[in-house]
């Protein structure tokens, strides 16, 4: 099976005849780009890199290293999403109004340079969460190769490590405007926030968690394989949280999970993605839905930030709870109101010792 998948991607890329890839710098757009310099040659294949205030500076220095050591023809293209009072109004099809941007700009650039086709990196595994931008891509007549020959995330990281890219291990990164929660505008100066949080927590040794931002408050989301660096570590992540301008450093309960921004989204029959508001003011076209039911005697939980809920255990005994427990108080919360259950990282310090 996989290698029938591997022949079709390369025969798809064929079928390209010249490429000009959209290239984040991610995991599936290097691959895409190093494959169809093998496929295709250097004189029909560019990778452009659209960039703006959303791209974290470190994926476009991955992007330029890795295009660098691989040969790969590459250049920037800034891109102005935030100009656009739609995509600054954060609604939950906000992806739409940035890919639009951006796949416009590299439709004139192909034409310009004479390349055939212009193609994504979405996979396999992109079909499961909510990405309004596929539809731009769809309007521009966008080609996903890697989605068209079937392969998922964990059999391009396989084929990457083979071909020897440095990204075959890398995190995903989607674009800083994905840490704000649906209709909290965008803007420059909350992106230049998040990413100083996140460049400082990196410096620390975390690599694959987010930094969500919930106006005066961050919600790091952080891999459950990393929490033993945030506990050991929590005094200096908390510092280099509000050293970012943050007030207050929460730690989610059930950590870094793929489309957590988009749980709770809900799709109404009509035109576009619709939804109604959680009663807390600050969504646009989302729905907080009950998962769980109330339990007999729960643990006390108070309101922080408006939507997330703060349980009052000490940083160890939280990190200590089974997984379907911590899953189950989540649940408790969002049956309350909440969207998220976290834990104050400065509080109970001298509990945890």
């Amino acid at each position: 099976m996989l290698d029938a998948k591997r022949a079709r991607l390369l025969e798809i890329l064929r079928d390209c005849e010249s490429l000009l890839v959209g290239y984040s710098g991610g995991v599936d757009s290097v691959f895409l780009a190093r494959l169809a310099l093998e496929v295709l040659g250097r004189e029909r294949v560019l990778a452009v890199t659209g960039t703006s205030e959303s791209l974290p500076v470190w994926m476009e220095a991955t992007a330029r290293t890795v295009a660098e050591r691989c040969g790969i023809p590459w250049l920037e293209l800034r891109t102005e999403e935030l100009a656009d009072p739609r995509y600054a109004a954060n609604p939950s099809d906000r992806c739409y109004y940035c890919k639009s941007e951006l796949w416009q700009r590299l439709d004139e650039l192909a034409r310009q340079r004479g390349l055939r086709t212009v193609a994504d990196g979405a996979n396999a595994d992109d079909v499961s969460d909510h990405r309004p931008g596929a539809l731009a891509a769809a309007e521009h007549r966008v080609r996903s190769p890697l989605l068209e020959a079937g392969l998922g995330k964990t059999e391009i990281r396989a084929w990457s490590r083979e071909l020897g890219l440095p990204t075959w291990d890398q995190p995903a990164a989607p674009c800083l405007a994905s840490r704000i929660p649906y209709g909290l505008a965008v803007t420059a100066e909350r992106l230049r926030q998040i990413e100083a949080a996140e460049l400082a927590l990196r410096a620390l040794g975390l690599r694959d968690f987010r930094v969500r931002h919930h106006d005066a408050v961050a919600r790091l989301e952080v891999h459950p394989s990393e929490l033993s660096t945030v506990a050991r570590r929590r005094a200096a992540v908390a510092a280099a949280v509000r050293k970012a301008g943050y007030a207050r450093a929460l730690l989610d309960v059930q950590g870094y999970r793929r489309g957590a921004l988009n749980e709770g989204l809900v799709v109404l029959q009509g035109s576009g993605v619709r939804g109604r508001g959680s009663g807390n003011g600050n969504f646009n076209g989302v729905a907080v839905g009950a998962e769980m039911p109330p339990t007999p005697d729960p643990r006390p939980l108070t309101p922080a930030a408006s939507e997330i809920a703060v349980l009052p255990l000490p940083l160890a005994d939280a990190l200590a709870l089974p997984d379907a427990e911590r899953a189950r108080l989540a649940g408790e919360a969002r049956a309350r109101g909440f969207r998220y259950l976290a834990l104050d990282l400065e509080a109970g310090a001298e509990r945890d010792g």
